[in-house]
């Protein structure tokens, strides 16, 4: 960590709520400004970057939470796909193949062009697991699209 970078007095829980200093962060606006601005440094914190102004903040699982999922047709190539809808209230397709499972079966994806990861709620937990299969022999778990298998890794 940056010894110049000060603490930010704001902390992410793992459902995805933003503090400020112990209290929630209610107003919409302000916490997608914040992710907006969110980055992660080398060492993997991450930060707040406003123009001059950088700060850490603590996040007690990942970044960002998918709260719901969908799973539709593309309309650009009629291709099945999976949307996510995130705690930055953005939408967007999910890339199946960067899905894995970490203790206690918690799903997790990368978002934002990989550069985030993004924890499954468990209600988008319940609703994806209506599409995820398990091998013949049990010891794979995988999503089918469009004919394709997509394993989910186990972390270990």
């Amino acid at each position: 960590m940056d010894k110049d970078i000060p603490p930010c007095d704001i902390r992410i829980d793992k459902e995805g709520v933003w503090y400020y200093k112990g209290n929630e962060i209610f107003r919409h606006e302000i916490v997608r400004f914040f992710y907006q601005n969110l980055k992660q440094d080398e060492a993997g914190r991450y930060l707040i970057e406003l123009e001059d102004d950088r700060c850490y903040l603590d996040v007690e699982d990942a970044p960002f939470v998918v709260r719901t999922i969908r799973k539709c047709i593309a309309e650009s190539d009629n291709e099945e796909c999976i949307d996510l809808f995130l705690s930055d209230q953005s939408i967007e397709r999910l890339n199946p193949g960067s899905l894995w499972a970490a203790k206690d079966n918690v799903l997790y994806c990368s978002v934002k062009k990989n550069a985030f990861v993004a924890r499954f709620s468990r209600a988008s937990y319940y609703q994806i697991a209506e599409f995820i299969e398990c091998s013949e022999g049990g010891d794979e778990y995988f999503i089918s699209l469009n004919g394709r298998h997509f394993c989910i890794t186990i972390a270990a």
